[in-house]
């Protein structure tokens, strides 16, 4: 089954949380949280609209001032890898260098 994958990313405090949006051959749109959950959406308009009313970002949009917002510079990080969910999921959480 093919399908196409974006990273979007959140801050939490000091720590970053991933969000991996799937977009199936069929149209349906998945969303793995950090929780290990699979949230199914109709689109991917739709799945990319829950993930920004949860002030998540897409990954590969973010600029020096965006991820600096974000506490990070988008050199010092990478989406979370891993050939499975279950590997994924304790990946989904990264937490940010302490600043002095």
């Amino acid at each position: 089954m093919s399908h196409q994958d974006q990273w979007w990313v959140a801050a939490l405090g000091r720590s970053l949380v991933w969000a991996r949006l799937r977009l199936r051959e069929s149209g349906i749109a998945e969303v793995f949280d950090c929780d290990g959950n699979t949230l199914t959406y109709d689109s991917l308009d739709s799945a990319r609209g829950a993930l920004l009313d949860a002030d998540f970002r897409a990954f590969d949009g973010l600029d020096e001032d965006d991820a600096a917002e974000l506490g990070f510079a988008p050199s010092e990080i990478a989406p979370p890898q891993g050939d499975d969910e279950e590997t994924l999921r304790p990946r989904m959480i990264q937490a940010l260098g302490g600043r002095a």
